[in-house]
């Protein structure tokens, strides 16, 4: 991004709020109260005069470069989609279409244009919205459940369980606060089943409502919302230990503690969710729950140094997973693979951890895999770096970088960071930044 792309961006984003006879802090207040009726959890706390600084730095010609984050984008959007009087206006010459034109000129890659483009076409605002084929095929709705839980038929919770289904689905494909932004009202329904008074919900209702919570939780991890993906981790945990069966309990667990390990590097607290995952998983049937509880604890214990907690933990996952059929979807060999070679690389065996890594990215091809991959990608890097090949880890870093500018993922991103750092001690990485700033810092 040149300078002058810089000023003619500043220069449309300030025209377009003039346009409206907006100050910085009206345009604040309205940001604000569209993160709140649009469920965007990390901005909905943000203070007026936090956001009225950020836009005036989007549009300021002297400060450094500041662009729009990915959260301010779909804000900006919904807002500028549609005119001062409601109607929606996304065509040529509309305030949309001149708002995409500035985030092209900031440098946006323009699958995330596109994306941004679809998001307003696809999601609506109204919470209620967004649940209508669901309760379309039911009669009355979602209002029965107000006043009693029994009307939550079978049907509806089905149709609510495969709306939610379909978003994790997409996860890979496309942008994480899309998705966070189609789970809002599957989330605000799942909260008002789990009030205090509620206190007879049937087994399948409580676990839509943990898969939803679970989801949602990682979700805002990766969009960084670290403080509402903790809450939400909080909340599933409380309604998967009212089911008797420990499946879903210990899903939660395992999934809590990748992201408090990629959240705040509390090696302690990450280990005690592993462990309690590995308990909870211990107590139902499901090999391949197991055997990633199992590999989820190997990596704690591989990051904090402890070699033969971790090796005795990649033993049981593998013992776990030579159980399944070759090839079953979800957690299974290919997958196992990454974490042990990523366990390897903690514990300094870097030609055990390209051979494990190259294998499992080697298998990582469906779209669901592509933040795997990413992440994968980056850590072969590093076994490739380590093993005095950086002109091998700057190619396959290269290709992380391109996952992680599509995918969105936060653990891809801090991936590459640390190879980065690593790469930086044995050679120019100029190139290799310039493509990081257009990829992904443009986002």
């Amino acid at each position: 991004m040149s300078s002058d792309d810089r000023a003619v961006a500043a220069g449309k984003l300030r025209q377009l709020r003039e346009s409206r006879g907006l100050s910085w802090a009206d345009l604040a207040r309205a940001l604000r109260d569209l993160a709140v009726k649009i469920s965007l959890s990390s901005l909905q706390r943000t203070q007026l005069a936090s956001i009225q600084r950020a836009i005036a730095r989007w549009e300021s010609l002297t400060h450094r470069v500041v662009i729009p984050g990915e959260h301010y984008q779909v804000l900006l959007a919904h807002f500028y989609a549609r005119t001062p009087i409601g109607a929606l206006a996304l065509d040529e010459g509309s305030d949309f279409a001149m708002l995409l034109d500035a985030l092209r000129h900031f440098g946006t890659p323009e699958e995330r244009i596109t994306h941004l483009r679809a998001l307003i076409e696809r999601a609506p605002i109204d919470i209620s919205g967004a649940l209508g084929a669901a309760s379309a095929a039911h009669p009355g709705g979602l209002a029965l459940w107000h006043s009693d839980p029994a009307h939550l038929s079978d049907e509806l919770i089905a149709q609510l369980a495969t709306g939610v289904s379909n978003i994790n689905n997409q996860i890979g494909s496309a942008p994480l606060v899309r998705l966070q932004l189609e789970l809002a009202p599957f989330l605000h329904t799942c909260q008002q089943l789990l009030r205090p008074a509620r206190t007879t919900l049937r087994d399948d209702a409580l676990i839509l409502a943990t898969d939803t919570l679970g989801l949602a939780a990682r979700l805002a991890f990766e969009t960084r919302d670290d403080q509402a993906s903790d809450a939400l981790y909080r909340q599933a945990t409380a309604a998967a230990s009212r089911l008797r069966d420990r499946r879903s309990r210990a899903a939660i667990h395992t999934s809590h503690a990748m992201v408090t390990l990629h959240a705040t590097g509390n090696l302690k607290h990450a280990g005690q969710l592993a462990q309690a995952a590995v308990t909870a998983a211990n107590a139902n049937s499901s090999y391949a729950l197991l055997g990633r509880a199992h590999a989820v604890h190997a990596e704690v214990c591989a990051r904090a140094g402890q070699a033969r907690h971790a090796y005795q933990a990649l033993e049981l996952a593998w013992t776990s997973i030579d159980q399944l059929p070759d090839r079953t979807p979800g957690f299974n060999a290919q997958r196992l693979d990454g974490f042990d070679g990523l366990c390897a690389l903690h514990l300094g065996n870097a030609s055990h951890a390209h051979d494990r890594l190259e294998q499992s990215l080697t298998a990582l091809g469906a779209p669901r895999d592509a933040v795997q991959r990413g992440i994968v990608s980056s850590d072969l890097a590093l076994a490739r770096l380590r093993l005095g090949d950086p002109e091998a880890c700057t190619t396959l870093l290269h290709e992380a970088i391109d996952l992680a500018a599509t995918t969105g993922g936060r653990v891809p991103a801090q991936r590459i960071r640390h190879v980065r750092t690593a790469l930086r001690q044995v050679t120019n990485t100029a190139e290799l930044d310039d493509h990081i700033h257009d990829r992904l810092i443009g986002r």
